[in-house]
């Protein structure tokens, strides 16, 4: 959304927070909640048409997942927010040359899975119920990918992964939400009642969503890899994840940006999966 059209927005969401904080924070999250892209194009769609596909269900929601089989591992591959699975096609081709068994799903709302609504929780909940599927041994996730394949583990830990690879993830629901309100110019209202809905939906408040402070009961071994460049992610989450517990192996890149599309990341993915 261009830039004024996204301040007259949270100023009008501002000015309903003086009647109703609480229909104000609903509209709020439902605008953070609603992809403006990632749906599949004839490209796109022709691509992932070399892969056996099958929509599993959740919740109502239609989650299409793309299969390439192999003799190796299986590696479940979680796209980010507006994105899809065919961001992954220089990677997948990467690690099918190398035979592994590949898996990539549609987030919802994303892609060729059905909904309209998209949070790090329900895709959380997508990953693991196609990990669980699939017997998946590695994760790997791309930025809110990142954060929700850590949340499905931390939830409910598979006994047959192993392996999870999380690049330029956002570190926690707090700073994601200080960044979406400054973006949209929301006043203390609606950032205070958005605080009280997550709590109300979810029964957590937002810091209790902690992707550094979840891998810590996690037993696989963790991969995080962060560019010092990431305009959309700050370089400062990654090294939470570095902090926070010292068990995970962290990789600072320089010039990949967001997208960590690179030869360099894709073989410090494989060196991981060799370990």
């Amino acid at each position: 959304m261009k830039a004024y059209f996204i301040k007259f927005i949270g100023f009008y969401i501002n000015l309903i927070s003086y009647i109703s904080p609480k229909y104000a924070a609903k509209l709020a999250i439902k605008l953070f909640s609603t992809p403006q892209k990632g749906r599949l194009n004839e490209e796109q769609n022709q691509y992932l048409s070399t892969a056996i596909q099958e929509n599993i269900i959740h919740e109502n929601i239609s989650i299409k997942t793309y299969y390439w089989q192999g003799k190796k591992e299986t590696i479940l591959l979680a796209h980010g927010w507006k994105s899809n699975a065919f961001r992954w096609k220089s990677l997948i081709e990467t690690l099918t040359a190398l035979d592994y068994t590949i898996i990539a799903l549609d987030a919802p709302a994303h892609g060729n899975s059905s909904g309209k609504l998209f949070n790090a929780l329900l895709y959380s909940e997508c990953i693991s119920i196609v990990a669980k599927k699939f017997k998946v041994d590695t994760l790997i996730g791309h930025s809110v990918g990142g954060t929700a394949t850590i949340f499905s583990q931390h939830k409910k830990q598979l006994e047959s992964v192993k392996k999870i690879v999380s690049l330029g993830a956002p570190a926690d629901f707090v700073d994601v939400f200080k960044r979406y309100e400054t973006m949209m110019g929301y006043n203390e209202r609606v950032s205070s009642a958005m605080v009280q809905y997550v709590l109300e939906e979810f029964n957590h408040l937002p810091e209790y969503y902690s992707a550094p402070n979840f891998i810590k009961e996690i037993e696989t071994k963790i991969l995080v890899i962060h560019d010092k460049k990431d305009k959309v992610i700050p370089y400062t989450d990654g090294l939470k994840f570095k902090k926070n517990h010292e068990k995970v192996q962290f990789i600072g890149t320089k010039g990949f940006g967001h997208g960590l599309k690179n030869d360099i990341v894709h073989n410090y993915i494989i060196d991981f999966l060799n370990v």
